[in-house]
C-alpha cells in the first residue's frame, strides 16, 4: 500500500502526490510494471555497481545493515535500498552511504514518474526505479538492495546477476500475495535465486530447504545453506563462524537481541561467499559494532516521549508477525527477572495477525495500551483490549502514543515498556521524540 509519505520539501512533496495518485492504492506483485518502466528509463539495473540482495520474513533489513557496516568499515561506498522508511522517504535510498539529498530524490521521482503514464505503475514500482536511477549515475562499490515483498515477483527482482543473494528468517506474513504455508513462502523468497550467483540462507526445517534447494537449481544457482557450507554459533560472547575458506571470530552485535546474531552471521556468510569485492578481516570483525538499525529492538533514548516517563526503558520495535513476537519474547525473557513484566504498547495495521502476535508475548505482559496506526488501516484499539481482558491483562486504549506512556503506572518504579506492532507506529514515535534516522 502507499506509505503515506509526506516530506518537508515542496519539491519532494509535489512528486509523493503524484505518486500517491498513479499508485493502484494497494501492493501488487509482478515484474512487468516494473520491466517497463525501466526499459522506458534506459535499464538502469543493467549499470548498478555489484548487488547484495537480500529477502525474508524478519531480519533482512538487519542482515542489510551488517553488510552496509562490514563494506563501509573498509572504505568502501555504499548504496542502499530498504523499506519501508520510518520518517523521511529519503531514508528508503542511500547514495555513497547518505540518506539522498531532497533536491536529488525530487529529481530521480519526477524522472521515474514522467516515464510511468500507463504503465499502472505501483508505489514500490516508482520508488525502486527511482533508486536505481542514482545508484547507475552515482559511482560506488556495491549496492545493498533489500527485498520489498516476497521476492520472485517483487520489484527488485529485475537484476539479474547479483554478486550474492541471501534469505533471512522465513516466518508467515503478507499471506495474501505470498501463501498460507511456509513452504509457499519460503518459494517465493528463494525466487531471488539468479544463475552463477551464490544464494546464501539459514538453517531451515528440511521441507523449506528442499524447496529452496529445488528453485535454486532450476535457476541455476549455487544454494548455500546454513549448517552446511557455513556454520556459526556463540560461544564465550563472541560469534564463531566456519566455512570452508576457515574461521574467525567476531563481536557479538551492538543491535539487542540474540537473533541479531544470526543476522549479522548471515551478512558474514555472503560477504565470505561471493568473489566479487574483497573485504578485510577488521572490516568484519568492526561490523556488528558499527551496524545500527532502527525501530529493532531499540531503547529510546531521553526526548520528548520518553521524558512522560524518566525513570522507564522504553524499547521501539517495528515487528508485527508471529515469528517477530517470538523473538521479542525471548529478549525480554531473558532481560527481566521475573516476576516484572512489560507494559506493551500497542498498534498494529488491520490486515496483520493480532492474535499470532501476542500470543509469544502474552506471559511477559503486564498490561497493554492499544493505540491506533496514523494514516493506516489498524485494528480497533478496543479489540486489542477485549483480547487481552479475555486473557487475563489489563488493557487502556489511547488515542495516541503520549496517552498510553502517561497512562502506565509506576511513574516513579524501574518500568519496561515495549511499544510495537508497526513500523508506521515506528516512525511516529521515533519523530515525536525527535529520534529522525539519518
Amino acid at each position: 500500500m502507499p506509505d503515506q509519505a509526506h516530506s518537508s520539501d515542496p519539491s519532494v512533496q509535489a512528486q509523493l502526490d503524484r505518486l500517491a495518485q498513479l499508485s493502484p492504492g494497494r501492493d501488487i506483485l509482478g515484474l512487468e510494471r516494473i520491466t517497463a518502466l525501466l526499459t522506458r528509463l534506459g535499464n538502469p539495473q543493467h549499470s548498478l555497481p555489484p548487488v547484495f540482495h537480500v529477502a525474508g520474513t524478519n531480519g533482512k533489513g538487519s542482515t542489510c545493515a551488517f553488510l552496509r557496516a562490514a563494506l563501509e568499515a573498509d572504505g568502501k561506498s555504499i548504496h542502499a535500498y530498504t523499506s519501508p522508511h520510518l520518517v523521511r522517504f529519503n531514508e528508503r535510498i542511500r547514495v555513497n552511504g547518505k540518506l539522498i539529498a531532497d533536491a536529488e530524490l525530487a529529481h530521480y521521482l519526477t524522472i521515474a514518474l514522467d516515464h510511468s503514464d500507463g504503465i499502472g505503475a505501483s508505489f514500490f514500482e516508482v520508488t525502486t526505479a527511482a533508486a536505481f536511477l542514482a545508484f547507475a549515475e552515482n559511482p560506488a562499490d556495491a549496492c545493498i538492495i533489500e527485498v520489498g515483498l516476497g521476492g520472485r515477483l517483487d520489484a527488485t527482482n529485475v537484476i539479474s546477476a547479483p554478486a550474492v543473494c541471501g534469505i533471512a528468517q522465513l516466518g508467515i506474513d503478507h499471506q495474501s500475495f505470498l501463501g498460507e504455508s511456509l513452504l509457499e513462502i519460503a518459494g517465493e523468497k528463494a525466487g531471488i535465486a539468479k544463475r552463477d550467483a551464490p544464494l546464501v540462507t539459514m538453517k531451515y526445517p528440511d521441507p523449506i530447504n528442499n524447496i529452496i534447494r529445488a528453485t535454486a537449481e532450476q535457476a541455476g544457482a549455487s544454494w548455500l545453506p546454513m549448517g552446511q557450507d557455513w556454520d556459526a554459533a556463540v560461544y564465550r560472547e563472541r560469534l564463531h563462524y566456519r566455512d570452508a575458506e576457515g574461521r574467525i571470530d567476531i563481536p557479538l552485535p551492538r543491535m539487542p537481541g540474540a537473533h541479531q546474531t544470526t543476522n549479522a552471521a548471515l551478512a558474514l556468510a555472503m560477504l565470505r561467499h561471493q568473489n566479487v569485492l574483497s573485504i578485510s578481516e577488521a572490516a568484519i570483525k568492526a561490523a556488528p559494532l558499527w551496524a545500527h538499525w532502527p525501530a529493532r529492538l531499540q531503547r529510546l533514548e531521553r526526548g520528548p516521549l520518553t521524558n512522560l516517563l524518566p525513570n522507564a526503558d522504553i524499547w521501539l520495535d517495528g515487528g508485527h508477525n508471529p515469528a517477530a513476537a517470538e523473538v521479542l519474547a525471548q529478549h525480554f525473557h531473558a532481560s527481566l527477572p521475573p516476576p516484572r513484566k512489560i507494559h506493551l504498547v500497542l498498534g498494529m495495521l488491520a490486515n496483520k495477525d493480532l492474535i499470532g502476535f501476542l500470543t509469544p508475548l502474552q506471559d511477559h505482559l503486564g498490561s497493554v495500551h492499544a493505540i491506533p496506526v496514523p494514516d493506516h488501516d489498524h485494528h480497533d484499539p478496543g479489540s486489542i483490549v477485549k483480547l487481552a481482558s479475555d486473557w487475563g491483562i489489563k488493557g487502556e486504549t489511547h488515542s495516541d502514543i503520549a496517552g498510553a506512556l502517561s497512562a502506565i503506572a509506576d511513574k516513579d518504579q524501574p518500568t519496561t515498556i515495549l511499544i510495537g506492532g508497526s513500523l508506521y507506529l515506528a516512525g511516529e514515535v521515533l519523530r515525536r521524540n525527535e529520534q529522525v534516522p539519518d
